[in-house]
């Protein structure tokens, strides 16, 4: 099968729905073998690794939490195992728990902000640490992490935990990018604004909407087309970098005064 990530292994967290979905087909279309990975919905996730080999590409489907680095490292293992390399990681799977930090109790802001460090940091953390042991000996790799807008100063109310955890992100991009081009790695990050997935609530999209500049939300395929560059051969010379794709938003503190 031919295509700009042909004869590539990629890796894609969180790849069941929404975004992860959208990157694992689009990466496909492009030659990529798949692994596909989940927490929970094992058979959406079974759907997408159908929808790959419809697309004349190989597929392998892991369970793994990447918050557990024991998970992570099976995980990794399997896909050696199955593909014999891992080329292209991309650091979707995250989640989303709102609170306050003066109005939500301690009990519930050191939950919600302790779980979102586990996922969204730690994850990309153990995820990419792996990663790299088998890249380094190829001397080539595409990181991609999933960021937030939320996390260059672009934020809803309540979600200031959240945003800790994708600035955290945009700095591991940075620092991964300066240490690990040498070995021919690059490392970038994307940071979606709203995008119309299942975790997008009515009235999150509708404050996107009025925020935005194009005024409306993005869908998930968009935000896969830009993984797909930086996972291709034409972002060669780019590493460190974090590209905000949210149709123009207008920082919450500006659009207000």
């Amino acid at each position: 099968m031919t295509g700009r990530l042909s004869g590539k292994v990629a890796l894609v967290t969180g790849s069941s729905r929404g975004i992860g979905r959208a990157i694992a087909l689009t990466f496909a279309r492009e030659g990529a073998k798949i692994c596909i990975n989940y927490v929970r919905s094992e058979d959406k996730a079974r759907e997408v690794a159908e929808e790959v080999r419809a697309l004349g590409s190989d597929a392998l489907v892991v369970k793994a939490d990447v918050s557990k680095l024991e998970e992570v490292r099976e995980m990794f293992s399997k896909v050696i195992q199955a593909f014999g390399r891992i080329d292209i990681l991309v650091n979707n799977a995250g989640i989303l728990l709102k609170g306050d930090l003066a109005e939500t109790s301690d009990e519930d802001f050191y939950r919600i902000f302790d779980r979102m460090w586990e996922v969204n940091v730690k994850g990309v953390v153990y995820c990419c640490k792996e990663a790299v042991k088998y890249m380094k000996k190829n001397g080539y790799g595409k990181i991609i992490n999933i960021a937030s807008n939320a996390g260059v100063g672009t934020a809803f109310p309540g979600t200031t935990p959240y945003a800790i955890t994708k600035a955290a992100v945009i700095m591991l991009t940075k620092r991964l990018a300066f240490e690990l081009g040498k070995y021919g790695i690059r490392v970038n990050a994307i940071a979606p604004g709203m995008v119309l997935t299942d975790m997008a609530s009515p009235e999150g999209v509708r404050l996107a909407k009025e925020r935005s500049v194009l005024g409306r939300v993005g869908e998930p395929e968009e935000i896969a087309r830009l993984a797909l560059f930086l996972a291709s051969d034409e972002s060669n010379y780019i590493t460190g970098q974090v590209i905000v794709a949210d149709g123009g938003r207008i920082d919450y503190l500006t659009h207000s005064l």
